[in-house]
């Protein structure tokens, strides 16, 4: 049986010649057929297509490789059947099966296959090991709607107020009122029934009850709030229902004079203690047990009833029972107790809703076939049948009960015969012991049989405790099961063959002794009243939040039972609602604070997608106003976890005002799995480093038209990058040509689709791919052979897809572009220009066996010393971090986002490589921030170094302001005007400096500097033509020698800022080659601190407007 349920669901093709001959070799499994077709299905053994040898009918006959079905025999056991399967598989596909459509997590699950396996001809199918499935139980009980829902709920509506409490409602709120109360219960309980009808019948529903409609309904926060609260109002109730007990059986000892200690309170306790004990007894044994006994306590239940209603009709016995108030059926009567007549009882004036407060739990036993969900044959139809049908026979019993008494007994009555004769039996000046206002016996009194009344009482109170004591385990089991809250795995754990949560039934019994332990009953209503209304108001707000995504139900009514609900809780008793309300949001806040990782459908989930769906279809048709524009930036990053520094910087501008893409680039195509893989570890990475931000991959792609692809595509409507953030490439001068014209046609491509662009350097680099682990990406590297001229690096270990490949050193650094060494040979470098000695292998790379990632050319893993020595670092790189200007905090706090980078090898980073890959999350000191703002580009080059001076990490540093002036003599104007304008736009700022000299010829060593940056470009030794021409320089000098002059200024001005931002050259089309721009910008951020190139899409980003 194993077998054949651990194999696939296929579609299979078996070949035979239309001559009706012998198909296609395949061993002892070949069929033959004649011309007409057929489709096979699951055959049952036995049947003539089951035997080997058999003729197929048709030229092409298809079968369904070991199509597993299910099937019912008379005597209701399980039979399974599964048809041959054939070698030759000519189709992938499978045949439609329930089993597809499981949830995901479900053992029962069938198989489907993949999009990749019935589109891509190259990928096979994978050999499948034995699946182990679980065997279907012949033994657990399963019930019916009768036994497991009507029957449980008549048991628990007909509970102790039904004997012990109605005839007190009616004598204090009148005929009239006592029904509009019990009409109240049971619209409340009828719109809350049909709206868990609505979500029973909406979908498959497991264990836990109402806890499983509301938090698969809701979600996990509004679920397991309740899922606490209703299961510990089951457990309070199990405590209402015994003392109800335990009272009837007092007054029974009464009657013959006995008692134990006092015939109160504590006889109550006691009893009641006896009574939980034997109760949880029976539990524990099963609930098959506990169903058997229901069924007797019903007909005893409903044999008390008969005689209730028996004995109204043959009227008062004797005179005793009229001395008692007993008159039987009066007009006269009936018009007297019709009307309300609110007296002091037991400690407290009553009123309409404290009477209300105290009758609602007879009502509340509408969840009980609901709670045992999981032991239901067919919840789906079982849920609303028994439940709706046992509210309308419940609520017909409570009112002609209800006006049985009122037109049959008197409110007031001393019970002394003597009084009956002088027509003083309602004169209570001296107390009254009888009549409806004062005896708990009354329905004891009308009956035919009076000891049937009290085997009524006890049947109904027992069988209610058993209820809600078998109710709040299940609920709670299954609230422990979803790992929702911590410290509770033990009570959901399952114990015999119908996994009994036998930890839950011992935590039941705790809460339910220690409030018979209180043993007054009007103090536990109450809150057992506000415990269920808040469950019900859950129940129909659930339903009215999934019909406004998917309608499927009014909505509406549901709306109204919710609001209907809340008001009754406080109308009842507002200090009770209030501690409800107030447990609840203290639940609510554990969940929201814990963020449990489960994904259950919930309609909050859809609604959320629903309301930023119109959020931004409406912000489509708002016009664009200067005022309102964000900076959102799609940030070219490869993987975020290879760059960090990049990601960083650009949430540290975005963060709490706008949003962020991360772009990704990949050469090779990628399949779903490796696309899904990616996306999935990507955004865990964000999460943990509690950065809100978007990835976005784009493969099969080179890196230029993969970046005008992210810009072109990403986001949605108004919601859409507006500025390009990338890293610099510092391996311009030595990587191939193709790889620096890619790099310099992004910048061009992000012009032409007319957004913003901004370069980021940092002095040790951005890319950390290689020095720091990186558990997300799941590179997969294993040791080999390194020639004695490279440095050998520590292998990554991670795990992808379970594929293993051989990691080899290249001269690609992880971003897939090419930084071969070449040292600087000007005096001004402080740092030579190493090659990454590391490789980091993508998934792609290990699925197709090359290497294959193609990210933004970033830096090499890291920047070397200041004397360009290499020492060692963990073993594998050398670094040696010194950069005076940086001025960094030390902030390793606790829980802080340090602790997330380790090396390879899972060891902490050192200390400087650590300083690096965090150069942008830690606490600056006071120091400055420069801005060239050197042309006006609409002012994103000044509004981006604004906007980080309001984050905490940047908020000790100042403004400083660089602009050009035409001539010296401008120098004061152009200083008064630059600070005027800064002042309009509500910009703090410390100093404004005007350049005047900017075109004066630069000095020989920054021309010898900028020589040798070109000098591999203007020349070529193997004879080619120059990459740059001399045309284009002598067309260029002056633009050249501005940016050696803004070079000399820098070095004079900026060398120690905290962070330096200008104004981007612009790369005018067909003017400027590729190495000479890069040599332009190697010229300005070249041994600088951290710099950041600006240009704007020349659209203002500023105002001075109000």
């Amino acid at each position: 049986m194993a077998d054949v349920l651990s194999k696939r669901n296929r579609f299979k093709v078996n070949r035979v010649n239309s001559a009706g001959g012998n198909s296609e070799e395949d061993g002892d499994d070949s069929e033959k057929g004649n011309s007409s077709e057929a489709i096979e299905l699951g055959e049952r053994p036995g049947s003539s297509a089951s035997n080997d040898g058999e003729r197929a009918s048709s030229p092409t006959a298809l079968l369904s490789q070991t199509n597993t079905y299910m099937t019912m025999n008379d005597g209701g056991q399980r039979t399974y059947a599964a048809t041959k399967s054939l070698r030759h598989q000519l189709t992938r596909e499978a045949l439609p099966r329930l089993d597809n459509y499981r949830n995901i997590l479900s053992i029962q699950a069938g198989h489907r296959p993949t999009l990749d396996e019935l589109h891509n001809a190259t990928i096979h199918e994978k050999p499948q090991g034995e699946k182990k499935t679980e065997a279907v139980s012949d033994n657990l009980v399963k019930f019916g709607w009768i036994k497991g829902v009507l029957v449980r709920c008549l048991l628990n509506i007909w509970g102790v107020m039904l004997f012990l409490r109605l005839s007190w409602v009616v004598g204090q709120a009148g005929i009239g009122e006592g029904v509009i109360i019990i009409t109240l219960a049971c619209i409340v309980t009828t719109i809350t029934g049909l709206s868990m009808s609505a979500i029973s019948t909406n979908g498959n529903i497991k264990g836990g009850g109402t806890y499983y409609m509301i938090s698969r309904s809701l979600g996990p926060d509004f679920g397991a709030s309740i899922g606490v609260i209703f299961a510990v109002a089951n457990a309070v109730a199990v405590a209402m229902y015994t003392i109800g007990f335990c009272e009837s059986l007092n007054d029974l000892l009464k009657t013959f004079d006995l008692k134990i200690i006092d015939n109160g309170v504590n006889d109550v306790r006691i009893i009641g203690t006896i009574t939980i004990i034997l109760l949880t007894g029976i539990v524990v044994i099963g609930l098959e047990w506990e169903t058997k006994a229901q069924i007797v306590l019903l007909a005893i239940l409903i044999v008390a009833q008969v005689a209730f209603v028996i004995g109204s009709i043959m009227g008062p016995m004797d005179d005793s029972e009229k001395a008692k108030g007993f008159v039987g059926y009066s007009g006269e009567l009936f018009a007297e107790n019709f009307g309300p007549d609110y007296q002091y009882s037991e400690g407290k004036e009553h009123s309409f809703f404290t009477v209300f407060s105290v009758f609602f739990p007879a009502a509340t036993g509408i969840l009980a076939g609901a709670n045992i969900s999981g032991d239901l044959k067919d919840p789906q139809n079982a849920i609303p049948k028994g439940t709706m049908l046992a509210i309308v026979i419940t609520s017909l019993t409570y009112i002609g009960f209800a006006i049985i008494c009122g037109a049959t007994m008197m409110r007031q009555a001393t019970g002394n015969i003597e009084d009956l004769y002088n027509g003083t039996l309602t004169n209570c000046t001296e107390g009254c012991d009888w009549g409806l206002q004062n005896s708990f016996q009354v329905i004891e009194l009308v009956s035919a049989f009076g000891p049937l009344i009290y085997a009524g009482c006890f049947a109904a109170t027992l069988s209610s405790a058993l209820a809600s004591l078998v109710s709040a385990p299940k609920v709670f089991q299954a609230l422990c099961k979803d790992k929702l809250y911590p410290y509770l795995g033990p009570f959901g754990r399952g114990y015999g063959k119908n996994n009994e949560p036998v930890n839950g039934y011992i935590l039941t019994f705790i809460i339910a002794l220690g409030c018979i332990i209180i043993a007054e009953l009007n103090a536990i209503a109450p809150l057992i009243s506000n415990f269920f209304l808040a469950a019900y108001g859950l129940v129909n707000f659930s339903t009215f939040h999934a019909e406004l995504v998917k309608p499927y139900y009014n909505g509406w009514l549901s709306l109204i039972g919710a609001i209907l609900c809340l008001a009754v809780m406080f109308l009842m008793n507002w200090p009770t609602a209030l501690v409800t309300f107030g447990c609840l949001f203290a639940l609510y806040l554990i969940i929201i604070y814990r963020k449990p990782d489960v994904n259950w459908g919930s309609s909050t989930q859809a609604q959320t997608y629903k309301a930023a769906l119109n959020s931004i279809q409406e912000l489509v048709h708002i016009e664009e106003h200067v005022k309102n524009y964000r900076p959102q930036i799609l940030v070219l990053s490869g993987l975020p976890s290879a760059r960090p520094p990049l990601i960083d910087f650009g949430y540290s501008i975005c963060k709490h005002l706008s949003m962020m893409v991360c772009g990704h680039i990949v050469k090779d195509p990628l399949n779903q799995r490796l696309r899904s893989s990616y996306t999935q570890r990507m955004y865990h990475w964000l999460r943990d480093h509690k950065i809100k931000a978007f990835y976005s991959l784009a493969d099969n792609t080179g890196f230029k038209e993969g970046a005008q692809a992210l810009m072109q595509l990403s986001g949605l409507g108004k919601m859409k990058p507006n500025l390009v953030l990338m890293g610099y490439k510092r391996d311009w001068n030595v990587c191939p040509e193709d790889e620096l014209n890619a790099y310099f046609g992004v910048i061009h491509a992000a012009f032409d689709t007319y957004l913003s662009l901004a370069i980021l350097r940092a002095p040790e680099g951005l890319d950390f791919s290689g020095l720091i682990a990186e558990s997300y990406i799941s590179p997969i590297p294993v040791a080999v052979p390194v020639p004695a001229d490279q440095i050998a690096v520590p292998s990554i270990s991670a795990d992808v897809a379970g594929v293993t490949a051989s990691l080899k050193p290249s001269d690609s650094s992880a971003s897939g572009w090419s930084e071969k060494k070449a040292v600087n040979q000007s005096q001004e470098s402080l740092h030579s220009h190493e090659p990454s000695r590391f490789f980091c292998l993508s998934p792609s790379s290990i699925w197709r066996g090359s290497s294959s990632e193609q990210t933004p050319p970033g830096t090499p893993a890291m920047k070397r010393a200041n004397d360009s020595q290499v020492g060692s670092l963990a073993g594998s790189i050398a670094v040696n971090v010194n950069h005076t200007g940086l001025g960094l905090k030390k902030n390793k706090k606790k829980g802080s986002r340090e602790n997330l980078f380790t090396d390879p090898s899972g060891n902490p980073l050192p200390k400087e490589l650590l300083n690096s890959v965090t150069l942008f999350q830690r606490k600056q000191k006071k120091g400055i921030i420069d801005v060239w703002w050197l042309y006006d580009d609409g002012g994103l080059t000044l509004l981006l170094p604004y906007i980080l001076t309001t984050r905490p990490n940047w908020s000790s540093c100042k403004l400083r302001v660089f602009c050009l002036a035409n001539r010296k003599e401008e120098l004061d104007s152009e200083q008064r005007r630059m600070a005027a304008m800064l002042s309009k736009f509500r910009i703090d700022f410390s100093d404004v400096i005007v350049i005047t000299d900017i075109t004066k010829k630069s000095s020989e060593s920054t021309r010898n500097y900028f020589n040798g940056l070109i000098k591999n470009f203007v020349k070529n030794e193997d004879g080619q033509d120059a990459r740059i021409t001399e045309s284009e320089m002598i067309a260029l000098r002056d633009k050249t020698n501005r940016h050696m002059r803004l070079r000399e200024q820098l070095l004079l001005h900026s060398k120690t800022s905290n962070l330096i931002v200008m104004t981007l050259p612009m790369p005018r089309k067909g003017t400027v080659s590729a190495p000479l721009y890069m040599a332009w910008l190697e010229l300005l951020t070249a041994n600088m601190p951290p710099f950041l190139l600006v240009r704007g899409n020349q659209t203002s980003v500023l105002t001075f407007y109000s």
